[in-house]
């Protein structure tokens, strides 16, 4: 029996339906039961199969249409490492119940602490779950903003980047200062998904020093603060960086394989 399922498992896999291979034994069951009849489950397994099958061909093209530059799971962030990082914050975040309340995420800390692998694994958690993201850096932003400004498409880029996603993720706020175009852009940015979608924002800057990144217009940055963070869950992660510990561990792989002894 046990080589019989894993012939049917591996059939199943051949057939590229994951969905075929883990919900099959559970409706055998209910025919061994005599729930259901042998027509019942073929009808089920089928309407199961087809329903995964649609289900993650739209993730995949959600997934292209995102511009999410590499996969990252909220699994794969080292929290022992990331001792400065809310864990039970991050995990209830990633339920995404904040996507459908329209409300707004903040990752702040210095760099290299994972706030661009936690945006982009609430980005990713939410593609997988089927909801429409998008993800962009904020130079990559103000810079295609300014572009569509001088090409007459402005209307046009806010309806096709902006508006259309349940979820915005906008990485690196604070990197480079904006000039004014760039500041009142991205304000507009901002005032536009107020309380009509989500965004996910990360910056390695405290909220006091915004104002030197937004063409140092201390108005236009209380605006722009006073709509992100009406509803709003600040994540403010401490530590050190995850790219210095792994430097700092192949300069010491290095250091052992060159001291050991040539056979």
């Amino acid at each position: 029996m046990v080589l019989q399922h894993q012939r049917i498992e591996a059939l199943c896999h051949q057939l590229k339906s994951n969905s075929c291979s883990t919900e099959w034994l559970a409706l055998a069951q209910r025919v061994v039961d005599k729930e259901i009849s042998y027509a019942d489950f073929l009808e089920q397994l089928l309407l199961l199969t087809e329903n995964r099958a649609r289900q993650e061909g739209q993730s995949q093209t959600l997934l292209q249409l995102s511009g999410l530059p590499a996969v990252k799971t909220v699994e794969q962030y080292d929290f022992k490492f990331a001792s400065g990082a809310p864990q039970s914050q991050i995990l209830e975040l990633a339920e995404l119940e904040f996507i459908e309340r329209r409300e707004n995420v903040v990752l702040l800390g210095p760099s290299g602490v994972g706030k661009t692998h936690l945006a982009s694994a609430l980005a990713h958690r939410a593609i997988m779950a089927g909801i429409s993201t998008k993800f962009i850096s904020a130079t990559d932003l103000t810079s295609q903003l300014v572009a569509a400004q001088q090409q007459g498409r402005l209307p046009q880029y806010y309806n096709r980047v902006v508006e259309r996603s349940k979820l915005l993720v906008v990485d690196e706020i604070g990197y480079a200062p904006l000039g004014r175009d760039e500041a009142n852009l991205f304000f507009s940015v901002i005032a536009k998904r107020y309380e009509q979608g989500s965004v996910v924002l990360t910056s390695n800057l405290p909220f006091s020093q915004w104002t030197t990144t937004f063409a140092d217009d201390p108005k236009l940055t209380a605006a722009l603060l006073d709509r992100l963070l009406h509803h709003v869950h600040i994540v403010q992660i401490s530590g050190q960086s995850y790219r210095m510990k792994e430097t700092a561990d192949s300069a010491q792989v290095g250091s052992r394989e060159t001291a050991s002894p040539r056979t």
